[in-house]
């Protein structure tokens, strides 16, 4: 199912369509960063929303801005940090599992595309301390989805650790409150 935009360019984002993303982009330049009036996602949000690497990719070499926030006072970084699987790739997985670890090859692809997005947007200057309207960093809710192989990433690119949300936790509090050691362990290091 998923979101409706008002904004078409926003809908081909969300929906994987890079044809229809640049053939918009070819009719109005203007609307690279435009913002939808449902929430205030630009096309780039839409796109690390659904984890569409490609649209991100090409939205960057058209240096879409990275930190322009919607009205939940999140950007790109901070969906992309809370990607998860989605249904289908859960269902896919689960399917695939006994095949000859095809499912587990799977989960570490979409794992690899991942990082790939958030290294993507961190080298197009994504800000990497960017706090939405709960107080909280893309560190925050790495530590909250338990991802592991982001975590690094976002450190390695200056996140601050000393952050508190609006509930008084940094992501080190966080990771005790979940019990992840890995992460615990990363993070203490720092």
């Amino acid at each position: 199912m998923g979101i409706l935009y008002s904004e078409p360019i926003c809908q081909a984002a969300y929906n994987n369509d890079l044809n229809e993303v640049q053939l918009l982009l070819d009719e109005d330049g203007n609307s690279l960063n435009i913002q939808d009036s449902y929430g205030g996602d630009t096309p780039l949000i839409c796109a690390c929303k659904q984890g569409h690497n490609r649209i991100v990719s090409y939205l960057l070499k058209r240096n879409a801005d990275v930190n322009i926030k919607n009205d939940k006072e999140r950007t790109c970084l901070h969906y992309a940090v809370r990607k998860r699987f989605n249904y289908l790739d859960y269902l896919l997985i689960v399917i695939l599992m006994p095949v000859l670890l095809l499912g587990y090859l799977l989960m570490v692809s979409k794992s690899k595309q991942n990082e790939n997005l958030i290294k993507m947007l961190l080298r197009a200057g994504a800000d990497v301390n960017a706090i939405d309207n709960s107080g909280r960093t893309a560190l925050h809710y790495a530590c909250e989805m338990k991802n592991q192989s982001i975590i690094p990433l976002l450190v390695e690119a200056g996140a601050d650790l000393s952050i508190k949300d609006k509930d008084d936790e940094t992501p080190l509090d966080i990771a005790r409150r979940l019990k992840f050691i890995n992460i615990e362990s990363i993070l203490k290091k720092e």
